[in-house]
């Protein structure tokens, strides 16, 4: 295994968690800026405004793109497994 290809390996997992997390956190940093600015607005104080609907946003968020995100994990992993000859010598 050279360098570089430990290199791809990295770049390919990085882009590959980036990819599959990045829904999740974009859904959740809007609703905490709206909720925030709720907050901002009436005065309100509560903590457990900020979490419920991020909670229920993310939830969502997971039962939408869930299918498209096991589809991503599960070809990058057949990639990965089907070329282990060239990354094991």
């Amino acid at each position: 295994m050279t360098q570089s290809m430990v290199v791809a390996l990295a770049r390919d997992a990085l882009i590959m968690t980036v990819a599959l997390i990045g829904p999740i956190l974009l859904v959740s940093l809007v609703i905490g800026l709206v909720i925030s600015m709720f907050q901002a607005a009436t005065q309100i104080n509560e903590m457990t405004l900020t979490f419920v609907p991020k909670i229920i946003a993310v939830g969502a968020v997971l039962v939408f793109a869930g299918p498209w995100m096991l589809q991503m994990i599960i070809a990058y992993t057949t990639e990965l497994l089907s070329n282990l000859h060239q990354w094991v010598r």
